[in-house]
């Protein structure tokens, strides 16, 4: 049975926060624990400085899709990549993975968190930057099912939009959204120094070790300042994925793994990486959870008529479940954890559209969003 997942409006509608409504353990501060993940609003058009703007015709690569919902609702949506009803091969979208190191002060834990440091808990000593870029969020090199259907050797991501949309991936096979890595010169970690009133290191109230947690509108102020410095670099053709180790973001309690958002053409998603065996977040949990959201809701408009999710969050209804809804995965000797994802008919699209029909890629959940 899947267990109830509910959305919040927080801080004055800024942020968009969804979490598993199942038990959690308490933190070390006002509230209980509790496994997050967010949307920050489009906060349109970035403050780019004076002559630093995105080169003409800069734009991620999009498509336009709909469907009428359970309730006779006419629902438009744009994802990232190419409409798979008219694309029978590949689109690529650059990605720069961009480590985001936190550092706490002896006020609020004297500790520093740096996802491009080796670490040893099962990732072969690699760093997490480093691994999570031999991960399936970026290698094709496992096979993805759902059910009988065989959705494709193919990066984690893509894999499960082919199985989004089977209806018409099942003729077009050679549909795919690639997410090309890539270095851009001048394009440096982001080095963020954690004040005592944003947050501070805790014991981890999932797992083992210790995490360090800082306020989400506070993060997000300075991820959108990096991206408005470096406006002539990073263009709205390329996704900039923010990536920490053993962090969680708080919005009046903790934890958040992960959100996506973007500045008027610019998108951008933002995960953390635990390497506690077993806790939310763990490895690519949530990075699987966000870059999903980001394809198929890039620009956070895409309405749906659902109680749980206003707009179109594809990990945020299964993320309640044993687990926090991971699978697993064997490839480049590590075990990876990605979150399973809803798939459009749990939105109230026609079962045509995905791969058995079904709700999500492994049929863990069975209904349709409430409210369809």
């Amino acid at each position: 049975m899947m267990k109830r997942v509910a959305s919040l409006a927080l801080l004055a509608g800024a942020v968009v926060m969804s979490y598993a409504a199942s038990a959690a353990p308490n933190w070390d501060g006002p509230g209980k624990a509790r496994p997050m993940f967010g949307v920050i609003k489009n906060t349109g058009p970035l403050n780019y400085e004076k002559g630093k703007t995105p080169p003409p015709g800069a734009t991620l690569s999009q498509w336009t899709g709909g469907f009428t919902d359970l309730t006779g609702h006419s629902i438009t949506y744009k994802m990232a990549g190419a409409d798979p009803a008219s694309s029978n091969t590949d689109t690529h979208i650059k990605t720069v993975l961009i480590p985001v190191i936190m550092v706490y002060g002896a006020s609020n834990g004297n500790q520093t968190f740096n996802p491009m440091l080796k670490h040893t808990a099962g990732l072969k000593k690699l760093s997490v930057i480093k691994a999570t870029s031999q991960s399936p969020i970026f290698v094709p090199g496992a096979d993805f099912t759902s059910g009988a259907i065989d959705c494709g050797t193919a990066q984690y991501v893509d894999a499960f939009q082919r199985c989004n949309f089977w209806g018409h991936v099942s003729t077009n096979v050679g549909y795919h959204t690639v997410l090309d890595l890539t270095t851009i010169k001048g394009v440096k970690p982001i080095t963020i120094n954690v004040t005592s009133a944003q947050g501070k290191v805790i014991n981890n109230p999932f797992g083992s070790g210790v995490v360090g947690t800082m306020s989400i509108n506070s993060f997000d102020a300075l991820l959108h300042a990096y991206l408005t410095s470096h406006a002539t670099k990073i263009t709205p053709d390329i996704f900039p994925l923010f990536i920490s180790y053993d962090i969680y973001l708080t919005s009046g309690g903790c934890c958040i793994g992960g959100y996506h958002s973007a500045g008027g053409a610019q998108t951008y998603g933002y995960s953390t990486f635990v390497d506690s065996q077993g806790a939310f977040s763990e490895d690519i949990s949530a990075i699987s959870h966000e870059v999903a959201e980001w394809m198929d809701d890039p620009f956070t408009n895409n309405h749906v008529n659902c109680q749980d999710n206003s707009i179109l969050e594809v990990g945020d209804p299964l993320e309640g479940l044993a687990n926090y809804g991971t699978f697993t995965v064997a490839m480049n000797g590590i075990t990876w954890h990605p979150q399973e994802m809803a798939m459009m008919p749990y939105f109230g699209a026609p079962t045509s559209t995905s791969s058995n029909g079904w709700t999500s890629m492994h049929n863990s959940i069975t209904n349709v969003c409430p409210g369809q």
